[in-house]
């Protein structure tokens, strides 16, 4: 039944229900039964990782398909692309697929891609969810260079500040709170104390010191952070 495809793998793909049949192809099929599937899209990673469906198909290929050389392609092709991926509305599923799942070297490489563009990509409404994930997934010497990035280099380079106030960048800050170890939560709640009164007027600041205020009042391994913030 699975070779009678031979042919319209890509129309399926495409296909708002036929998708869910190549994704059960992937999923059921032995690989070697279905390399005239998956070496279809070769040369095309980056182009269905921006499509509705394609998308998930990626996915599947990436949790069931071992093949080294199937791998090595949707992995390079994925990261020549990699900015434009997690900024896309569709794509930016893919690369947070890698991040949660993907191998450790892997996860690297994306990270370090990104480091340098951590504002930037935490203010787009998709890669600000990429940005979650690497926080969430990264190591803690990753997580360490990117709340560094957002901290920036001096009190004129603020750009924490700039974020706690973005729609979406807020999101990536709360976060930061969720996964930073206690010398990092020290470090930005003191930021955060600064910009207090500022940030209450601010809707998305609000998110912010709701947060802080829930932390503090958890206790535990904040409170040094409770001392310094009261």
């Amino acid at each position: 039944m699975v070779t009678e495809l031979d042919g319209h793998v890509m129309r399926c793909v495409r296909d708002q229900n036929g998708n869910h049949v190549i994704q059960k192809c992937i999923e059921c099929i032995p690989e070697e039964a279905i390399h005239f599937i998956v070496s279809v899209f070769y040369d095309q990673v980056v182009t269905l990782s921006t499509h509705p469906y394609g998308c998930r198909v990626i996915q599947r290929i990436l949790e069931h398909c071992h093949n080294p050389k199937t791998q090595q392609i949707m992995m390079d092709e994925i990261m020549q692309s990699v900015c434009m991926l997690a900024q896309d509305q569709y794509g930016n599923y893919v690369v947070q697929h890698v991040l949660e799942h993907g191998k450790p070297h892997e996860r690297t490489a994306i990270i370090k891609t990104l480091t340098g563009k951590i504002v930037h990509m935490s203010q787009q409404k998709f890669a600000s969810n990429v940005i979650e994930k690497c926080l969430a997934f990264g190591t803690p010497m990753e997580r360490q260079v990117l709340v560094n990035e957002m901290l920036g280099s001096s009190d004129e380079n603020d750009p924490l500040q700039v974020m706690m106030k973005d729609q979406f960048a807020n999101y990536v800050v709360q976060k930061v709170l969720e996964t930073c170890d206690d010398h990092q939560l020290e470090v930005i709640m003191n930021r955060i104390k600064i910009h207090l009164n500022t940030l209450k007027r601010y809707t998305y600041g609000k998110h912010i010191v709701a947060r802080v205020e829930k932390l503090v009042a958890a206790g535990g391994t904040i409170l040094l952070s409770l001392y310094l913030w009261t």
